[in-house]
């Protein structure tokens, strides 16, 4: 028997008088390669927990998995190494195939209706839009001026979430120009894909869809249309503002980053491309093998949600296994911990009473980190110890409900020194109403009181999307914040911490970690005050689930004991200032060993902070009239300081 002969069916024979009334010409040389018994065999293997049928519109999940979900035969959807890569089981544990039936959404929507429910229409209108699109776009092309949730939970196919379709079949008209869940699609039975000269027949035949190649399926304006959601704001009797808000604007991040110039899209990260191996994408056909193929596991962040899916599947109701949401983890793990950002610490100096450290960390997503539905933050637990291992500072710490200590009652602002535990860096965005309130109502937000969330690579103010993606609050003004030696668009923050000590002179170990929360127990507090079905469900979930912040980065520094280095060096200094006066503010140094210098102001603020010098070389002070503070550190860290006075 040959090797096609082996192949085992994947989609259902459907009725021969039922194919007569066909619009499209099926050819005469698709080959199928399965007896009558084979394809009795595989109609028993159907997955009922993905809704199959249509509407007037789309088509269900469950239509896609007779060929793109897993093969049995171990032919088609497989690696290299024989491991099963199908698209169905890959996406059903993701969030978007969960976007209906995520409760954290299902919460706050009727949370909002709760708080205005003379929008009531408006609100579920505009959240189905892009949690439910297939029930909510199929109503739209039925004429209908509204969706509801209600309609929602008895529509099978809108409970399919972000389902096949409702990428595959959307359109190229005014892709990338749409946002706040307005979406464009072809109303004839197509499927996009990437790939160019399908085969057509075995789609048409089981589904009535033709697949057609379209580069637009690769293009990142699929994504606009939800991931740009722009909400106009209520006051608190419920009257339109005239104003309007960015709740998100992950596609417009993208757009003002570099990625977008080098065509990095949504679809590269998200989509990953398996480079290595051909893949056969349709079980039970002789298509042709193809390369790239893309997974679906379009993992983000979200691990906690993921988790509680894992732990819920039967009262959510959910289609993925506990296996496939592990798998989803795991994808979601990757995507935090290794392509997120870039984390570095750096001793700078200490003094008989301060040590000096500098944290670098670097964004290297291709939209702002964290991105998308506010409640999302990061932040920053900052840790000297000793040698005998006690703590000398902390700063981020979690109490036992994981809220950061030393948080400000309304919320805390951007730092670029850090002095004190209570102060912590937290990279969020937090929203005011039209009181100047914080709030986490999505329909009140007015603006940013503070949006510090750490910009991407090649991002600027100048560009044309920068009103849908300002950096709000004290980030604004901080010369370290996206600015990197005077230029715009590094994509990274500095935190300079300047930790006080009192009798301590053995060596220190600094070690910075990085954390995520999705839904930080602050954020919570508004929702969780308000009582509906979905409220209280979500707060049962809520309570039982490992809330614990996700470790994303962690990186550790050691500065040796403090050593009075001005009587050390009084004699034989390694650094010599050569002038002490300032010409066109530049003084020349002769360095006889291999050090670093850092350049404070007054204030303590550090100016400047360079590697690896040596011999006789120039340092240009960037500054006005005034004092500055020199120091000079050793590889072994010993250390001069020197005063300059610029007149």
């Amino acid at each position: 028997m040959s090797i096609q002969r082996k192949l085992l069916i994947c989609f259902i024979i459907l009725p021969i008088p039922f194919l007569a009334f066909f619009p499209i010409n099926i050819p005469e040389q698709t080959k199928t390669f399965h007896s009558e018994t084979e394809i009795a065999q595989f109609q028993m293997l159907q997955d009922s927990l993905l809704p199959s049928g249509f509407n007037s519109l789309f088509a269900g999940s469950g239509e896609c998995i007779q060929c793109h979900g897993k093969d049995t035969a171990g032919i088609a959807s497989v690696d290299l190494f024989g491991t099963d890569i199908n698209l169905v089981d890959d996406w059903r544990a993701s969030m978007m195939a969960n976007s209906a039936k995520d409760p954290f959404w299902r919460a706050k929507v009727s949370h909002e209706v709760l708080l205005y429910p003379q929008h009531q229409q408006v609100i579920e209108n505009k959240c189905t839009s892009c949690h439910a699109p297939l029930g909510h776009f199929a109503a739209m092309h039925n004429g209908q001026e509204y969706y509801s949730m209600a309609e929602m939970l008895a529509d099978t196919l809108a409970l399919d979430g972000v389902s096949c379709l409702a990428c595959h079949q959307q359109s190229t008209e005014e892709l990338g120009n749409l946002h706040s869940g307005h979406l464009n699609f072809d109303t004839i039975k197509v499927a996009y894909g990437p790939y160019i000269s399908p085969l057509e027949s075995p789609m048409v035949m089981a589904t009535d869809y033709k697949p057609v190649y379209s580069d637009h399926i690769s293009d990142a304006g699929i994504c606009a249309g939800c991931h740009t959601l722009i909400t106009e704001t209520l006051d608190y009797d419920g009257n339109y503002t005239g104003t309007t808000f960015v709740e998100q604007a992950t596609y417009h991040e993208w757009l003002n980053s570099s990625y977008s110039e080098n065509n990095t899209t949504c679809q590269t990260c998200h989509l990953e491309a398996m480079t290595r191996g051909e893949v056969l994408i349709a079980a039970g056909y002789d298509t042709e093998a193809r390369t790239p193929f893309y997974l679906h596991e379009l993992a983000g962040a979200n691990i906690f949600m993921l988790q509680i899916f894992k732990d819920n599947i039967e009262e959510l109701e959910l289609s993925a296994t506990e296996e496939q949401f592990e798998q989803a983890i795991l994808a979601t793990e990757d995507m935090l911990f290794n392509k997120s950002i870039h984390l570095e610490v750096t001793a700078l100096e200490r003094t008989a009473d301060t040590v000096f450290f500098e944290v670098d960390i670097a964004n290297i997503t291709g939209h702002k980190f964290p991105s998308g539905y506010p409640s999302r933050r990061a932040f920053i637990e900052f840790t000297v110890t000793n040698e005998f291992g006690d703590t000398v500072f902390i700063s981020g710490k979690t109490d036992p409900d994981f809220e950061v200590i030393g948080h400000d009652t309304s919320y805390e602002p951007h730092h670029n020194i850090i002095k004190s535990e209570d102060e912590v860096q937290i990279y969020e965005l937090v929203m005011a109403d039209v009181n100047d309130d914080v709030t986490t109502v999505l329909v009140r937000g007015e603006y940013a009181l503070k949006d510090n969330r750490l910009p991407p690579l090649g991002f600027t103010k100048s560009h044309v999307t920068y009103d849908t993606v300002q950096i709000a609050g004290l980030a604004d003004t901080d010369s370290n914040f996206n600015v990197d030696s005077g230029t715009e668009g590094s994509g990274s923050d500095k935190i300079f911490y300047h930790i006080p000590l009192i009798n301590e002179n053995s060596a220190l170990e600094a070690t910075a970690k990085v954390y995520y929360q999705t839904a930080p127990p602050k954020w919570m507090q508004e929702l969780f005050a308000e009582q509906s079905q979905e409220i209280d469900k979500f707060r049962a979930l809520f309570d039982a689930a490992d809330r614990q912040p996700i470790l994303i980065k962690e990186e550790t520094t050691n500065i040796g004991a403090f050593v009075n280095t001005n009587e050390l060096f009084e004699n034989n200094p390694f650094a010599i200032l050569q002038t002490n006066n300032p010409i066109d503010n530049t003084i020349t140094v002769n360095s006889s060993e291999i050090h670093s210098y850092s350049i404070f102001d007054v204030n303590g603020r550090l100016l400047q902070y360079k590697r690896n010098n040596l011999g006789t070389y120039d340092i240009t002070l960037n500054g006005s009239a005034g004092l500055y503070i020199i120091r000079f550190t050793n590889k072994n860290g010993d250390g001069i300081t020197e005063k300059i006075i610029i007149p």
